[in-house]
């Protein structure tokens, strides 16, 4: 069950991946954080997988606003 989890994963890690290579240097470094909100959620991915990966990088983004947080935040 594990095994599936983590491949379901997948096809998000490669779409971080690639706005990470083709996007992000259109837009510039803005993030608030580090590591970036991306970073956050490669590792989160990896890390937790599609549930709670997700969820952790979709809480981390919400909260990259100009009156949210900044400074260094990593994976839990």
């Amino acid at each position: 069950m594990r095994r599936v989890v983590r491949w379901l994963s997948y096809p998000f890690i490669l779409l971080i991946k690639i706005y990470q290579w083709f996007i992000s240097p259109l837009l510039g470094s803005k993030c608030r954080y580090t590591p970036t909100c991306s970073q956050y959620g490669l590792e989160a991915f990896k890390k937790y997988g599609i549930f709670k990966g997700g969820y952790l990088t979709i809480k981390r983004i919400l909260s990259c606003h100009p009156w949210g947080g900044h400074g260094y935040d990593p994976v839990p």
